[in-house]
């Protein structure tokens, strides 16, 4: 960004001007793995490990920075994990390498892991992260200086994702053969939901396992398959939501035809097309409401999360998802080109996601403004409304918003405290509800809560209830004993007659 555009960036988004300003003083480079103390975390006083954090600034300098603030070696654990899983995907995603060659590669790539020395170099020269694989042995090296069951975590989510790999990779050549023209393109929402598993779900589940076997969390973290699964595939369909335009622009088709073709669509590259601009967003909103699902799931995700570092790790990525979602809903430029959340605005985000309550009312900003861009003349207006709200509801019973957080003055200490505070909003049922457990408890402790008072004890029935009991149970008798009577009266009757 150059002077205008941080000009421009204070008169229209000060806020984020703001954040811009703050981040750089007080956020950025928070840890310096370089520095003597961290060494025997970080690595850095290995040649090995100094160039994988060189590979990982190359591969993804976002990411890279998340996982550099992660405490103690799970940083270096999350950084070589990362970088195992590039190395897979570079070689997945290089056309250049024939089928028959790459499958073999694809499906004993775990192998390699234990093999020093292995290396790769016949990725094409125009592969971005060739140089990876061209070095490879350092992170086999770097692996070894691992806890032994971190290296196995690694290991197998390496050998669970690769057969994944190949099975699409291969499928892709088949189709790239194939007479038939829908063979190319992800068919249902379940096999995407196949695709976004082993690409990002494992990813998931390959991070909660790490955070359990390094201590960070606790054990159980492991076993949340669903969760973790669901985290990785919010941010993976949010980002092939996104990526649409470049996505087929190089004859990539990630989009499930159960969504778009609902719309009248034979090819997912006549969305692109401007005469088609109305139905196009109605697919783009499907996109939308198949990825929101993901959302209430994410949240209870991050609510397990105890480790402050872990919860940044993982709650960044998910904010900035919702972010790129409300960007990108009924946005036509997502047909036409790569659309992304402003620096400010993604620098904001990472600065507010610091707590799981922030998270989720971040989150139910974003749904809201989402929902409000909603059309009625949209086929999904009414399950994107109920998913919207499906996500107000989670937030809200988990931080009711008449309760809100307050944080006092700094103290001449320099400490403060924090808080919660009901907002007096008397429409508000669930505001009178707790009013009345306040006075029952109040009743119950006696005054001003120190010495039990006496017993708050539940009235009995009013009187006027014991009347009608009384009177009604009188009425009973009464008509019980008349038809007895009347039993008796006709039978003598009878007899009178007959005799």
């Amino acid at each position: 960004m150059g002077i205008a555009d941080y000009a421009l960036l204070a008169l229209i988004h000060p806020l984020e001007f703001r954040a811009l300003i703050q981040y750089k003083l007080w956020h950025e480079n928070q840890r310096d793995l370089t520095a003597t103390r961290e060494q025997a975390n970080s690595g850095w006083d290995r040649e090995t490990m100094r160039e994988c954090w060189t590979f990982l600034d190359r591969t993804s300098r976002s990411f890279s920075a998340v996982i550099k603030q992660l405490d103690g070696d799970l940083a270096r654990t999350i950084c070589l994990f990362y970088l195992v899983l590039r190395g897979l995907d570079t070689i997945e995603d290089d056309m250049t390498i024939p089928d028959a060659e790459k499958q073999p590669i694809l499906r004993n790539f775990h192998n390699y892991l234990s093999q020093p020395g292995w290396t790769f170099d016949k990725n094409g020269p125009n592969e971005k992260d060739r140089d990876l694989l061209v070095k490879f042995h350092v992170v086999i090296t770097e692996l070894d200086h691992l806890q032994p069951q971190c290296k196995a975590v690694i290991v197998d989510i390496c050998e669970k994702m690769q057969r994944g790999m190949a099975d699409f990779a291969h499928k892709a050549t088949l189709a790239a053969k194939s007479s038939n023209p829908d063979d190319k393109y992800v068919q249902s929402i379940q096999e995407f939901d196949l695709y976004c598993h082993y690409v990002a779900g494992l990813v998931g589940e390959g991070l909660s396992r790490l955070f359990a076997a390094s201590g960070k969390e606790a054990s159980w973290i492991a076993d949340q398959l669903v969760l973790s699964n669901s985290m990785g595939s919010l941010l993976q369909k949010t980002n092939i939501l996104r990526d649409l335009a470049e996505d087929v622009d190089e004859g990539r088709y990630f989009w499930p035809k159960e969504i778009w073709g609902a719309y009248g669509f034979k090819e997912l590259a006549e969305l692109k097309e401007p005469a088609n601009q109305d139905r196009a967003l109605w697919a783009l909103s499907g996109m939308t409401l198949d990825t929101m699902r993901h959302v209430t799931d994410a949240l209870d995700y991050l609510t397990l999360l105890k480790n402050q570092s872990v919860f940044n790790f993982c709650a960044i990525p998910a904010v900035m998802a919702l972010a790129t979602l409300d960007v990108c809903f009924m946005n036509p430029a997502v047909l036409v080109r790569n659309v992304k959340i402003r620096k400010g605005q993604a620098v904001r985000l990472i600065m507010d996601a610091t707590n799981p309550r922030d998270v989720a009312v971040i989150c139910r900003d974003y749904v809201r403004s989402i929902h409000h861009k909603i059309s009625p003349q949209d086929p999904n207006f009414m399950k994107l409304s109920i998913m919207c709200g499906r996500v107000e509801q989670w937030v809200e019973h988990h931080y009711p918003s008449i309760i809100s957080v307050v944080t006092s003055q700094p103290q001449p200490d320099g400490t403060r405290t924090t808080h919660a505070k009901i907002t007096p909003d008397e429409s508000d049922a669930r505001l009178r509800i707790l009013k009345r457990e306040v006075e029952i408890h109040k009743l119950k402790i006696g005054p001003a809560g120190l010495n039990p008072g006496p017993r708050y004890e539940q009235e009995g029935l009013p009187k006027e209830l014991y009347l009608v009991i009384f009177g009604g149970l009188l009425v009973t008798c009464m008509l019980g004993l008349g038809l007895v009577f009347g039993v008796v009266y006709l039978a003598d009757w009878f007899d009178d007659i007959n005799a």
